[in-house]
């Protein structure tokens, strides 16, 4: 058996000849047999190099080999003696020699002593010969270049956009090698990543970039984005300056700069695959159409046609979907700065980007600057949807078939019970349905849009393709509509594809609702999106934030009223929750899913195969355990029968006879614990003997756990069918006779009382520190001394976090509370209605009143007054005047300087001012804004 350190020498070599360098001892030395040659054992001045790396004839490197599992950080010293030992006379680039490894054969590490900075990092393997040539004959290195990038050009760039470039590129002038960057949906990410590359491409020399999406409809928004972006010192198309490919063959053409696609296809390139499936890149990796293994998939291996150093920089978006067991493992095959895009960051997400948050732009903050609009909930409950129903037996209930849709009409033997759980997949509740469709449409008009008459553009989550059909079948009849009103966009649509519909969705009057499952749920841009309809749960916290996602994003005025023609504009989504799924709990991903895109009965085949990594038995056990839930006292003995026959007939009653109740709880338990080390060293010291096993005693426990999960699968055929067809169940019993009824409906109250709240504490904290508010407390005549850049101050503060409060919101949230006393609800809104709703909050005024309205209807007051005392104005003066209360209103002062500016400069200005009004102007200026500004 080979020692350890003659492993390592194996592995190293191998590791060498595939990279492309010739090896050869130095008694057979032959600097011209190749570009790069790896003479072993060479002596130096400071010791004996175990590997001697030599480009072109010149020495370059070198590789100090460790026996397996020797830890390398601190052999980097050793490393350090061999590249300034060089003699002279040996032809090299550079003394000290510029390129230094560590390797155990497993574990490889790598730095260039150019670097400003030189600290060694992991490599997947050791770089090609051609690339430590390049590497050498450029004056600087990639980390040295990126510390002298130019100021940032900051116009057309959202604030969040600028500080998470500079935050980024900081980052990445440390050498800090993974980045991650949170911003909200729409809140441009894509646009700062294109903005970036650009400026890395252009300043710092970064060869090649690869944009890794989460499925191919994003790949082509994200095309787009490069196609469109516009340099901003250079005036072209960043696609005319720099080559840009999305890949749909698994050829990858090393001319272009910026390559984008999906993780699935690039692991197919890493496979050495000739082609892929574009259908394996429709569907994200986590959601139903995605791409499968028909067998237990590979590790990531040395490509020579991709090696690790490709890529300079990679960026992943969606990336808390991409950087896990399989795809974690191509994502860390690459020599490359990783930087990770995403709107909802797990636990994990942070722990994979070294918790380098470089930017944190969070969807309150997103909305307080108008980079997002607001969501409102409101809340749709019914009895059934709350209770579930029950129908005594001897009613005719119809029975479907989930596969073929087919109906027959069957008389209830025994009496039907079933809870809100069961409701849309082994019960149809058509009434329920139906209800909160009806109660939706009631509503849209009165209480959710009030005033128009458009309906706008809904997407509705469902459960499944099913529950989507029933669906879109009911809110064609409750809306009285043909089949262009709503459609279904599933990856079961046939006839126009998905990505089509999605686009007639985006951009055309109709369909005015889609209904979804997956396949509109993150990622997809949709604009004039205004109200969501949530009749599915979700438990997942970074899902549903990328669901809630797709109604934040901003449009401008006309392109929405585009599609919704009576729309004036989007300051704000609905949430329509007739789940309860704002309120539910939820959890960081990742779960025990970790192979969504596999069917139950797929996952126990792949157990049967003897595929029985991590991620398999732990999605299985997931699944068990979800099946377990729903299974009637029937189905449980009918497991129970099976699971104790199998055992015994696979050898393993010790398996029976150690868990007493057979059940498939038990069976889930024995399939998570063949992975926790704990368990594993639990079962080698009872079967050891020993407080501390060993490695052997470790891996012989965990297969005798691994066999004692398994085994009553791998060999029982009919557990596996008895599984697989109770969690098909193919018939559903759709429920006739239930009526449903609404118990609830309207808007949610407990978010605006949170946002008032909020205020009220915000005002408290700091009233004697921000001038606005110290002058609003002293009423009556504070008010007069306020001016306009002090209500801007006070705006910029409240939308900083914690608050993260908007006019908007604060405005909607009383007037969902407090209707009878809170007018202009609909109306635009102006900096100065801040100054309101100050007021209102500390109980000065008892009605919440549009600012700019209180000055109109005070402005009419001080004409009567006018009147009455005898003074009348021209037609030409009233002009004058209506518009300089129109000016207080929104800018709660005037003064001469203003006449210089807008309407007031194209009608002559100060000029025409003092003309029309004499020497009386500047005392009636002042006379006015006192009286309007009480």
């Amino acid at each position: 058996m080979p020692t350890p350190e003659e492993r390592a020498r194996e592995n190293i070599d191998r590791m060498l000849i595939h990279a492309g360098w010739i090896l050869q001892d130095r008694n057979q030395m032959n600097l011209s047999a190749g570009s790069g040659v790896a003479i072993r054992e060479f002596p130096l001045k400071t010791g004996e190099a175990d590997y001697l790396l030599f480009v072109d004839s010149k020495a370059v490197g070198v590789i100090e080999a460790k026996p397996e599992g020797t830890t390398l950080r601190g052999v980097s010293e050793q490393t350090a003696g061999y590249i300034t030992g060089l003699p002279p006379e040996i032809p090299h680039l550079n003394l000290p020699l510029p390129f230094a490894y560590e390797s155990t054969g497993i574990e490889t590490l790598f730095r260039d002593e150019r670097d400003p900075e030189p600290r060694s990092r992991l490599v997947f393997s050791f770089h090609q010969p051609k690339t430590l040539q390049e590497w050498a004959q450029q004056p600087q290195t990639l980390r040295a270049r990126l510390k002298n990038l130019p100021p940032l050009i900051t116009k057309g760039l959202w604030k969040a956009q600028v500080e998470a470039i500079a935050n980024l590129e900081q980052s990445m002038a440390n050498n800090k090698t993974r980045a991650l960057i949170q911003m909200a949906t729409g809140s441009g990410k894509t646009y700062t990543t294109v903005t970036s590359l650009y400026r890395l491409i252009k300043f710092s020399g970064i060869k090649r970039a690869l944009f890794l999406v989460d499925r191919n409809n994003l790949g082509r928004q994200t095309l787009r984005e490069f196609q469109n972006y516009i340099t901003p010192d250079d005036g072209r198309k960043f696609s005319e300056l720099y080559n840009v490919r999305r890949l749909s063959t698994n050829y990858l053409d090393l001319s272009n700069q910026v390559v984008i696609t999906t993780i699935q296809r690039l692991y197919s390139m890493l496979k050495g695959e000739p082609e892929f499936d574009t259908q394996n890149e429709e569907g994200s990796l986590f959601d139903s159409a995605a791409y499968t293994f028909q067998q237990e998939p590979m590790p990531v291996v040395y490509n020579p046609t991709i090696p690790p150093e490709t890529f300079d920089v990679i960026i992943t978006d969606e990336c808390h979907r991409s950087i896990y067991n399989l795809w974690r493992q191509v994502l860390e095959y690459f020599d490359a700065f990783i930087i990770g895009l995403t709107a909802t960051p797990s636990k994990q997400t942070f722990g994979f980007f070294d918790e380098n948050l470089v930017m944190e732009y969070p969807r309150l903050r997103a909305v307080a600057d108008g980079v997002n609009v607001d969501g409102h909930v409101y809340r749709i409950r019914t009895r059934i949807t709350q209770e579930g129903s029950h129908v005594d037996a001897g009613f005719y209930v119809d029975k479907r078939n989930k596969l073929t849709r087919e109906v027959r009409w069957k008389k209830l033997e025994d009496d039907l019970d079933y809870n809100p759980n069961e409701l849309d997949r082994q019960v149809v509740s058509k009434s329920q349905i139906r209800t909160i469709v009806r109660t939706f449409k009631d509503n849209l008009f009165s209480e959710i849009f009030p005033g128009r008459e458009v309906v706008p553009k809904i997407l509705v989550f469902a459960k499944d393709d099913s529950h989507a059909e029933d669906i879109v079948q009911i809110i064609r009849e409750e809306f009285g509509k043909g089949n262009e009103f709503c459609k279904k966009i599933t990856y079961r649509t046939t006839g126009a594809s998905p990505e089509d519909l999605i686009n007639d969705f985006r951009n055309s009057y109709n369909p005015r609702i889609a209904v979804s499952v997956d396949m509109i749920t993150t990622g997809t841009d949709i604009r004039p999106l205004e109200i969501l309809l949530f009749m599915r749960a979700v438990k997942s916290r970074t899902y549903f934030e990328q669901m809630v996602g797709r109604g934040t994003r901003v449009i401008n005025a006309t392109d929405l009223q585009g599609v919704t023609p009576d729309a004036t504009r989007k300051d704000h989504f609905v949430i329509i929750d007739a789940v309860g799924v704002v309120e539910q709990e939820k959890i960081d991903t990742q779960t025990m899913e970790r192979k969504r895109s596999l069917s139950f009965a797929k996952l126990l085949e792949q157990v049967a195969l003897g595929i029985h990594d991590e991620d398999t038995l732990t999605t299985l056990a997931g699944r068990m355990a979800r099946l377990e839930r729903e299974l009637t006292p029937l189905d449980k003995q009918k497991i129970f029968s099976m699971l104790t026959v199998t055992a015994k007939s696979a050898g393993s009653e010790r398996w029976v006879i150690n868990n007493p109740p057979a059940t498939l709880g038990e069976l889930c338990h024995r399939l998570l614990d063949v992975y926790d080390p704990d368990i594993a060293i639990e079962s080698a010291q009872a079967a050891s003997g020993k407080e501390k096993p060993g490695q052997q005693e470790l891996t012989k426990a965990h297969e005798q756990l691994l066999w004692e999960a398994t085994q009553v699968l791998v060999e029982g055929p009919k557990l596996r069918n008895l599984l697989a067809n109770i969690h098909q169940r193919n018939e559903q019993i759709v429920d006739t006779v239930s009526r449903d009824e609404v118990i609830q409906a309207g808007f949610d109250d407990q978010s605006a009382r949170l946002t008032i709240e909020s205020f009220k504490e915000f005002i408290q904290h700091n009233k004697d520190e921000i001038a606005a508010l110290r002058l609003l407390y002293n009423q009556p005549y504070g008010l007069r001394d306020l001016t306009f850049r002090q209500i801007q101050e006070l705006s910029e503060r409240i939308q900083q976090p914690p608050t993260c409060l908007t006019t908007e919101a604060l405005w909607r949230a009383y007037a969902q509370l407090e209707k009878d006393k809170v007018h202009g609800a609909g109306a635009r809104r102006v900096l100065t209605d801040l100054v309101s709703l100050v007021r209102h909050t500390l109980q000065l005024e008892d009605e919440l009143v549009p600012f700019p309205y209180k000055v109109r209807q005070r402005y009419k007051e001080w004409l009567r007054a006018q009147a009455k005392a005898g003074t009348t104005f021209t037609e030409e003066q009233r002009w004058w005047l209506d518009r300089i209360a129109e000016r207080i209103g929104v800018n709660l002062k005037i003064g001469m300087e203003d006449f210089e500016y807008g309407e007031f400069f194209e009608e002559g200005g100060r000029i025409m001012a003092s003309r029309v009004f004499g020497n009386n102007l500047l005392g009636l200026l002042n006379d006015i804004n006192k009286v309007l500004i009480k």
